[in-house]
């Protein structure tokens, strides 16, 4: 059984996916459904979404003839992440309270 993943921690995982390095979406959209379930149509919306509001930026690079769009943490990116990542803790830490078993 899974728990379903809201709006917010998904634009975490995408911000924390893109903290290390610059990536596009098709290899981001691989590296989150190995450990979530989530697809093309999920994800593109939520890159959509967090340039619009100013939280990613983007570049084009030339691949195989083509153009690849690279999605890249703004600023303002890395200080939501860092918010997201805070909240987690403080989330996790009071679910595990709550979850834990009578000791």
């Amino acid at each position: 059984m899974g728990f379903p993943i809201s709006a917010s921690l998904l634009d975490a995982c995408v911000l924390a996916q893109l903290h290390n390095k610059d990536s596009y979406g098709y290899e981001i959209t691989n590296d989150l459904s190995e450990r979530l379930q989530v697809s093309e149509s999920t994800v593109y919306p939520v890159l959509r979404r967090l340039q619009t509001t100013g939280l990613l930026s983007t570049y084009d690079q030339p691949y195989q003839g083509r153009m690849r769009r690279y999605y890249s943490l703004s600023d303002e990116g890395i200080r939501q992440l860092e918010a997201y990542r805070d909240d987690w803790l403080q989330f996790t830490s009071n679910i595990s309270d709550v979850l834990r078993k009578d000791e």
